[in-house]
């Protein structure tokens, strides 16, 4: 293996928890040893009181890896939440797979998107939060012919609590600009992409690729934003290949 002993942690995305992992964790568990955190406030994980940042995500991960290095990614939040880790502590990560992310911070309205969800949540509830996200989580091939995954991300959705919902959109709004850090990494880096990702175009995925001298990219068809629930298997299989 290309990364013998060496453990592959993968992060949830926004606003989902660990669970979404689990039609890939059988397949990738036979090339490395699997990963997979609930992050804060996120699947029955306390919030605590820390103020809105992906640096305390990271502190999490850090913490559990113990000095462990580690391959280190995620889809979406996950792959911030990856990059956090990557600037707080480089001489942990030894690759990095990244699911459906992008090196830059937010733009203002996107920002101002993020925090009008935080208000709107902690006014209403969540319960909106998957009727406004859903369009724009999967791709229209799996709303068209998998009803299935738009049912589990619907119930994923729908069971995270709402405090965890708003920290993390105020955190992700806060992020910082990852493009530099990410040019001066060498480490061997998955860029993986859904064909039909409307919040991350294509290029916005070669231009995340094209900043690392080691990176590869996989673009998966038919999947959008949540390629580890739409096309599980392609995935596996992308990730397996590049693990050997």
């Amino acid at each position: 293996m290309r990364f013998p002993d060496t453990p592959l942690v993968l992060l949830h995305a926004f606003p989902l928890d660990r669970r979404m992992w689990d039609g890939v964790r059988a397949g990738l568990e036979e090339h490395a040893e699997l990963i997979t955190p609930d992050q804060r406030g996120f699947g029955g994980v306390p919030l605590g009181a820390d103020e809105p940042d992906l640096a305390r995500a990271a502190d999490d991960v850090i913490d559990r890896l113990a000095g462990r290095r580690a391959l280190v990614g995620g889809c979406s939040m996950g792959t911030y939440v990856a990059m956090a880790v990557l600037r707080a502590a480089p001489e942990l990560v030894a690759g990095l797979v990244l699911i459906s992310g992008r090196a830059t911070a937010d733009t203002e309205a996107a920002r101002a998107n993020r925090h009008a969800m935080a208000a709107r949540v902690e006014d209403e509830g969540p319960g909106f939060v998957a009727d406004a996200m859903l369009p724009n989580l999967v791709g229209a091939e799996t709303h068209e012919r998998r009803p299935d995954v738009v049912a589990t991300v619907r119930a994923l959705v729908a069971e995270q609590d709402g405090a965890a919902i708003a920290w993390a959109q105020r955190a992700m709004g806060a992020r910082p600009d990852s493009s530099a850090l990410l040019r001066d990494t060498e480490v061997p880096t998955l860029v993986v992409r859904g064909e039909q990702d409307t919040l991350i175009p294509v290029g916005e995925a070669d231009a995340l690729a094209a900043l690392m001298p080691k990176a590869e990219v996989v673009t998966l068809a038919g999947a959008g934003h949540l390629p580890p629930l739409e096309a599980p298997e392609e995935l596996t299989g992308a990730v397996a290949r590049w693990l050997e």
